[in-house]
């Protein structure tokens, strides 16, 4: 058994970073790799079943993206009973480092920058449960079309066509783009503080495309819009109302910037009117240096893991 927890720790960080694309959510993503490890553990205790599996790799993400395609067919019902917006479970990490529970595999470093970050998981969530698994093992993990069509019980020709369908879906020009580099979002993230900071809406336009969208997920916890904010003039009153009001909050507001989901976003506390603790994270897409979305989660059951913020983390946050 110490051999097989060896082999399976040398592959878990990919697997966690392939179910957590696959479902969005961190939880249910360790839960997925977990069972992965209880299905390899109990299939592969024989050292002769062992001997017959010549690419472990390949076993184990097989196996955990069935998990994975079993759980977003249920997780459907789930979502559609969702009080207000749903956004998936952010990944925080410190700039500058590297989640080492969700490091990318060399397959991974090598996909689109407008393949990372909360609006391609926000993207995905369009997807039928069998397009977002070929999209996420073939497009963004490099998997052939013929251990895809194996996972999807499918043929290559089903699969390849799944897979084209969720591409186009994922590269909709009416959908989000974020195209930019760690340079550009931390120079147009630190205007939209700006912006914000002065209270000027004209100044804040100037950070947004006519097209963004402000989509805020609270889980019913919290006021939130139940519908996306569309539009450069009405995402950025809301905007302005929203983080123009954090230096001004009674109660303290501590603000960090980190990654989200691999790109630069905000983590925020303060005190809520009612005296509840108030957190929220938010993630951005950026491209051709303006904001084209604006992601606020805000739900307390889905910011359960998040680093603690220290006293010097002050709002406006230093970049």
């Amino acid at each position: 058994m110490r051999d097989l927890a060896t082999e399976f720790e040398a592959e878990r960080g990919r697997l966690l970073a392939v179910a957590h694309r696959m479902l969005g959510s961190r939880s249910e993503a360790e839960d997925a790799v977990q069972e992965t490890w209880l299905r390899y553990a109990g299939a592969l205790a024989d050292p002769a079943a062992r001997a017959e599996i010549r690419e472990l790799s390949a076993w184990l993400t097989t196996t955990c993206a069935r998990i994975c395609l079993d759980v977003l067919r249920s997780a459907r019902v789930r979502r559609e009973a969702y009080p207000g917006q749903w956004l998936p479970e952010p990944v925080v990490s410190p700039l500058g480092t590297s989640n080492d529970a969700y490091a990318p595999d060399p397959a991974e470093r090598a996909v689109r920058t407008d393949q990372v970050g909360t609006a391609l998981l926000v993207v995905l969530e369009r997807l039928a449960p069998e397009q977002r698994v070929a999209f996420v093992l073939h497009d963004v993990f490099a998997v052939p079309f013929a251990r895809v069509a194996e996972v999807l019980g499918t043929t290559d020709v089903a699969a390849r066509q799944l897979a084209s369908r969720a591409r186009r879906a994922v590269s909709a020009p009416d959908l989000p783009r974020h195209t930019a580099d760690p340079a550009e979002q931390r120079r147009v993230v630190a205007a939209f503080v700006a912006a914000t900071e002065s209270g000027e809406l004209d100044q804040l336009l100037q950070v947004l495309a006519p097209e963004v969208v402000f989509v805020g997920d609270s889980g019913g916890h919290f006021p939130a819009a139940r519908r996306p904010v569309l539009g450069a003039q009405a995402v950025g009153r809301f905007a302005l109302g929203l983080f123009g009001r954090a230096g001004r909050y009674t109660s303290r507001v501590l603000a960090r910037p980190v990654l989200v989901d691999g790109v630069l976003g905000l983590q925020m506390e303060t005190v809520y009117s009612d005296g509840r603790p108030l957190r929220l994270v938010t993630a951005f897409a950026v491209d051709q240096g303006r904001i084209t979305a604006i992601f606020n989660q805000l739900n307390p059951e889905k910011l359960t893991t998040l680093p603690p913020l220290d006293d010097d983390d002050h709002w406006p946050p230093s970049w």
